[in-house]
C-alpha cells in the first residue's frame, strides 16, 4: 500500500464521519517558542487547550512535522525521521475515549478492499495508563481484545501533559507485532523493536498543576470539556505495509537512498555503516527538501541553520560513502520526483529550493576544502610537537566556526595516525549546548502565560477597523498587569488593554504596529505596541499617562496619522519593490521576509548574487515610475484558492485562512496577499530611495530603502553634499567625478612616495641595530625596542633585513626580535636563521611567549612569526622574556 494510499485512506475514513479535514500547517510553527511543527497536534493547541474557541467540533489532518532532538539517530534506527507525516483526528468536547477508541480499531481492522487498512486483529496489541479501567473497559467490548494483549504502563509512558500546568491525561498506544524474528514474547513492555507503536490516542480528560518533574506533578480536577488528540505515524504505517524493515524503505524515501547507492558505487544491505549514511541522506535530503517548500533557507541561526546542518549532513554522509563532488542535483531530484504526489508544491516550486540547496552544497564543499587545509595545519603543528592527540579546541574551532563536521575531523585525523582529544571537545560542546538552553529558557519566560487571554478571547475576535478609519470606539474587555488580569490601572502603569474592536493596527506582515493613543472619559494612555497574542485577539501594550481606565470603560482607540501615513506608504512601496525585482531578475527572485515602518522598508529576497549598480538603479527607477503612473490600489477578500488561481503572491511559511485579503497595485503586476495596510494609489507613496544591498545568506538578498518624506530628506542631503563638494573644488558638478578620481590618483601616488622614501629611512637604521648583536646561549641576538613605527610591517621589514645583515656578515645561528609600537599598540616579530633554528630556537614559540608578557597572542613560523598584545609598557619585559628563553 503506498503511503499516498494511507494517507488518503486517513483523510476520507475520517471525513466520511464528520470530521472537517483540515490542510497540514506549515513545518515554519506559529507558536512562538517552537522553531517548527514538531506534531500533528501542535496546529490545535490553542483549541484544544480552551484559548481560542475550536472552529469545528471534530477535525482530521495529515500534519508535516519536523523533529531535530533525535538527529543522531537518524539512519540508526527503524523509528526516527526527521521529516514525518502524523495522521490526526480530533474532537473538542464531542466524542471520548469510546468514540476514538472505536474509530481507530475501525480503520485498522476493516480489510483494505473495503477502505481499511487491513491489520490483522490477532497482532495489534495496546498499552493503557496503569490506573485507566475505563480504557480497558472499552477495549475489550469494542474491540473484543483479550486481557493478554492489554498492558498497563505508569505516567513515564502512558500519560500525557505539555510539562506545563494545563491539560493533562492518559493515553492509549496501539502496536502491532512484527513477530518473533524481531525479538521476544512479551507485548510492547519486553520489546518495542518487535512490536512497533502506530497509533497513539491521548484522552485529554484532567487538569493538572506545578510539578517536579514528568511524573511528578498534581491534578487539580477534570475539564469542562474533554478532548480528543490522536497521532499515528504515516511513515510506520507505511513500512509495515509495504513489508519492508524501516521507514527509509519506503516508496517516498527509498529512491533517495537508491540514487546515493548508485552514485556511490555502494550496495545498500552490505556493509551496515554505509547503510546508515545512505538512510542519512535518504532522510535528510527529503527533510530538507520540505523544509525548503515551506520558505526555510539555509542560514547560521534558528531554522536556517537547523535545514544547513542537515543539508552538510548529507554532504557528509556522501563523502564517507567515498563521493567528493556535488550530488544535490541528482538526490533532490529523486526526492522530489517521490513527494510530489502528495506535496505538489515541492514539483512547482523546485526552480527555487533546488537553487538555494545547490548553493548551499557548493558552499559547503568549498568549506570542506577550506577545513581540510586549516585541519592539515593542525595535523603537521601537533605531529611536529611529538603530540599524538589533536586538541580538542581545534576540532570545536572547526566544527563551531567552520562547519566543519567532527566525524570528519576523526577519519582525517586518524589517517595521520592522530586521535583527538574528545573529552575536550564534547566538553566545549556541551557548554555551547547549555548556553543555547539559556537563552531558550529566558526567552520562553519572556513570553506572558498565554492563558490569560483566553476568557478575552472566548468572548470573539477583536474586530479591526484600521483599514477605513483611523478612530473606533468600544468597549474594554480587559486589562492586564505584569501577566495578571486587573479590574483598573492608573496613570503611571504599564497595562496591556484589550478591546472589543479598534482602530490600531498590530504587528504582522513585516509591518511594525502603529503609534496613536487610547482615549475615554477621564482616562487617556499611551499606546507603546500592539500584538497578536493569540490568534483573533488584539492587545495593545500602553501607559495610562492620566486618570484610572477600568474594565467594561467605553475608549476610542485613535492612530497617529502621520505615522499611519509613514507605515502605508513604506508597505504599498514594498510591494512596488518586489514587483520590480521579479520584472528585472525574473519570477525566481521572491520575497523571502520583509519589515516596514513610517519612512523605512527593507525586503529580504531570494538570490545567490549582489546586485549591480545597473540593476538597483533600474530596479529603483521601476518602482518609482510606478508612484509616477499613480497605480491604483485594490484590496478585496476572497477565497484562498480563487486568489491564488488569480496569481496572488504568498509569503512562504506565512499561515492563511480559507478567506484572504489580496492587493492589487496596478492590478496582476503586483498582486499579492496581505493584511496590511496600503496607500490608496501608488502617487501617494511619495518616492523610493534604495539605500543598499547586500548577503543574508548563500541564497538570500536584502535591499532597503528610504520611502516619501524619508526619501526626501536623504535626497536633499546628498545634494547639499554635492553643492559643498563642487564649492570646494571649485569643479561643476558633471566634471566632480573625474576632479575625485584625479585627486585620489594624486594622493595614491603621494603616498606611495612617503612610503618610498620612510622605507629608505628604515634601511638606514638595519646597520645600528645589526651592531647590537650579542652572543646569548648558543645564538647571536639582537633583541631592541625600536619606539613607535607607522606599522608592523615596517617592523618586519627591519627585522627581516637585520636577519639578512647578519647572514651576510657570516653569522650562521642568529635571533632578531625586534618590539615596537604600531598603532597604539605593542607589536614584536622574531626572525631566525637556519643554525639557530638548528640550536632549537623558533620563532613561533617565542614570538607567542613575547605576545603572552604583552597581553595578547602570536605565532607563526619557525622561521618568522609576529605577536602583539595591549600592554605597551611590558615590551621591555616582553624582549627579557625571549632573552632568556634563548639562553636556556
Amino acid at each position: 500500500m503506498l503511503t499516498a494510499d494511507i494517507r488518503s485512506r486517513w483523510l476520507e475514513f475520517f471525513g466520511d464521519r464528520g470530521h472537517t479535514v483540515v490542510p497540514s500547517a506549515s513545518l515554519v510553527s506559529e507558536d512562538p517558542s517552537l522553531l517548527f511543527t514538531v506534531a500533528g497536534m501542535v496546529p490545535f493547541i490553542p483549541y484544544l487547550s480552551g484559548l481560542v474557541p475550536a472552529p469545528y467540533p471534530r477535525a482530521t489532518s495529515v500534519q508535516k512535522c519536523i523533529r531535530t532532538l533525535d538527529i543522531e539517530e537518524v539512519g540508526k534506527t527503524t523509528r526516527h525521521g526527521t521529516f514525518f507525516q502524523m495522521n490526526g483526528n480530533f474532537s473538542f468536547g464531542d466524542y471520548f475515549k469510546e468514540g476514538a477508541i472505536g474509530y481507530a480499531w475501525e480503520l485498522l481492522t476493516t480489510p483494505e478492499s473495503e477502505g481499511g487498512l487491513g491489520f490483522p486483529e490477532r497482532d495489534l496489541w495496546v498499552t493503557v495508563y496503569e490506573d485507566d479501567d475505563e480504557a480497558i473497559d472499552i477495549w475489550k467490548r469494542v474491540a473484543g481484545l483479550p486481557d493478554a494483549r492489554i498492558q498497563r504502563r505508569g505516567k513515564e509512558d502512558n500519560y500525557w501533559s505539555t510539562g506545563q500546568p494545563g491539560p493533562a491525561g492518559p493515553c492509549s498506544e496501539i502496536y502491532f507485532d512484527r513477530g518473533p524474528a524481531y525479538g521476544a514474547e512479551g507485548g510492547p513492555v519486553a520489546d518495542e523493536n518487535r512490536y512497533i507503536e502506530i497509533w497513539n490516542l491521548v484522552f485529554m480528560q484532567y487538569l493538572r498543576g506545578e510539578g517536579t518533574s514528568k511524573t511528578e506533578f498534581e491534578i487539580l480536577g477534570e475539564l469542562p470539556r474533554k478532548n480528543i488528540d490522536t497521532g499515528m505515524g504515516l511513515e510506520r504505517v507505511a513500512f509495515l505495509k509495504q513489508g519492508v524493515e524501516n521507514l527509509y524503505e519506503i516508496d517516498q524515501v527509498r529512491p533517495v537512498l537508491d540514487r546515493a547507492a548508485e552514485i556511490s558505487g555502494r550496495r545498500y544491505g552490505a556493509v551496515h555503516d554505509d547503510d546508515v549514511r545512505m538512510r542519512v541522506v535518504a532522510d535528510h535530503v527529503r527533510s530538507a527538501l520540505m523544509l525548503m517548500s515551506d520558505g526555510v533557507t539555509p542560514s547560521n541561526e534558528g531554522r536556517g541553520y537547523i535545514l544547513r546542518r542537515l543539508l552538510r549532513r548529507t554532504v557528509r554522509s556522501m563523502r564517507l560513502l567515498g563521493v567528493d563532488t556535488a550530488t544535490m542535483p541528482e538526490l533532490l531530484t529523486a526526492s522530489r520526483d517521490a513527494m510530489k504526489a502528495a506535496y505538489p508544491e515541492v514539483s512547482a516550486d523546485f526552480d527555487r529550493i533546488s537553487r538555494g540547496a545547490y548553493a548551499e552544497e557548493e558552499s559547503f564543499l568549498r568549506t570542506l576544502t577550506g577545513g581540510t587545509t586549516i585541519l592539515d595545519t593542525a595535523v603537521s603543528s601537533t605531529k611536529a610537537g611529538g603530540a599524538s592527540v589533536l586538541p580538542g579546541d581545534t576540532a570545536f574551532l572547526l566544527h563551531d566556526t567552520y562547519g566543519f563536521p567532527i566525524d570528519l575531523t576523526l577519519e582525517i585525523a586518524e589517517e595521520s595516525g592522530l586521535a583527538v582529544d574528545r573529552v575536550a571537545f564534547e566538553s566545549l560542546m556541551a557548554e555551547q549546548k547549555q548556553r543555547a538552553k539559556a537563552d531558550a529558557k529566558a526567552k520562553k519566560l519572556g513570553i506572558t502565560d498565554l492563558t490569560v487571554y483566553s476568557p478575552f478571547r472566548a468572548l470573539g475576535e477583536t474586530v479591526f477597523r484600521g483599514y477605513d478609519e483611523l478612530e473606533a470606539e468600544a468597549p474594554v474587555l480587559g486589562l492586564i498587569v505584569d501577566g495578571v488580569s486587573v479590574n483598573s490601572a492608573v496613570a503611571g502603569e504599564q497595562v496591556e488593554v484589550i478591546l472589543a474592536e479598534t482602530s490600531l493596527y498590530a504587528e504582522s506582515g513585516g509591518q511594525e504596529a502603529d503609534a496613536g493613543t487610547i482615549v475615554g472619559d477621564g482616562f487617556e494612555l499611551t499606546v507603546l505596541d500592539v500584538q497578536k497574542p493569540v490568534k483573533g485577539l488584539i492587545s495593545h501594550r500602553a501607559e495610562v499617562t492620566s486618570g484610572q481606565v477600568a474594565v467594561g470603560d467605553l475608549a476610542r482607540s485613535v492612530v497617529d496619522p502621520q505615522w499611519r501615513r509613514g507605515a502605508t506608504q513604506a508597505h504599498s512601496a514594498t510591494h512596488l519593490i518586489h514587483a520590480a525585482l521579479r520584472e528585472t531578475l525574473g519570477e525566481q527572485a521572491h520575497q523571502a521576509g520583509s519589515y516596514n515602518k513610517a519612512g523605512y522598508m527593507r525586503l529580504d529576497f531570494t538570490w545567490n548574487q549582489p546586485l549591480s549598480v545597473e540593476t538597483r538603479t533600474e530596479i529603483e527607477e521601476i518602482a518609482n515610475l510606478a508612484i509616477r503612473d499613480d497605480l491604483e490600489v485594490v484590496t478585496r477578500e476572497l477565497p484562498l484558492d480563487e486568489a491564488r488561481s488569480m496569481g496572488a503572491m504568498a509569503l512562504f511559511g506565512e499561515k492563511y485562512g480559507e478567506v484572504v485579503r489580496m492587493v492589487d497595485i496596478g492590478g496582476p503586476w503586483s498582486r499579492e496577499l496581505c493584511a496590511g495596510t496600503h496607500v490608496a494609489s501608488s502617487a501617494q507613496i511619495g518616492m523610493i530611495n534604495l539605500q543598499g544591498e547586500s548577503s543574508i545568506g548563500s541564497t538570500n538578498r536584502r535591499v532597503e530603502a528610504l520611502v516619501g518624506i524619508e526619501a526626501f530628506r536623504e535626497f536633499a542631503t546628498e545634494r547639499a553634499l554635492v553643492s559643498q563638494l563642487t564649492s570646494s573644488l571649485k569643479t561643476p558638478r558633471d566634471e566632480l567625478v573625474g576632479r575625485i578620481a584625479d585627486l585620489t590618483a594624486n594622493l595614491k601616488a603621494a603616498e606611495k612616495k612617503i612610503a618610498a622614501f620612510e622605507a629608505g629611512q628604515l634601511s638606514t637604521r638595519i646597520p645600528a641595530l645589526a651592531g647590537t648583536a650579542h652572543p646569548v646561549g648558543a645564538v647571536t641576538l639582537v633583541a631592541e625596542d625600536l619606539g613607535e613605527l607607522r606599522s608592523a610591517d615596517d617592523v618586519r621589514q627591519l627585522v627581516t633585513g637585520v636577519r639578512d645583515a647578519l647572514t651576510a656578515s657570516g653569522t650562521t645561528s642568529a635571533v632578531v626580535a625586534l618590539a615596537a609600537v604600531a598603532a597604539g599598540k605593542p607589536v614584536v616579530i622574531v626572525a631566525t636563521t637556519d643554525g639557530a633554528r638548528s640550536a632549537g630556537a623558533k620563532a613561533g614559540a617565542l614570538a607567542k611567549l613575547a605576545a603572552g608578557v604583552l597581553g595578547g597572542g602570536g605565532g607563526g613560523k619557525d622561521d618568522l612569526a609576529q605577536g602583539g598584545g595591549t600592554d605597551v609598557s611590558a615590551i621591555g619585559a616582553a624582549l627579557t622574556a625571549i632573552t632568556q628563553s634563548v639562553a636556556g
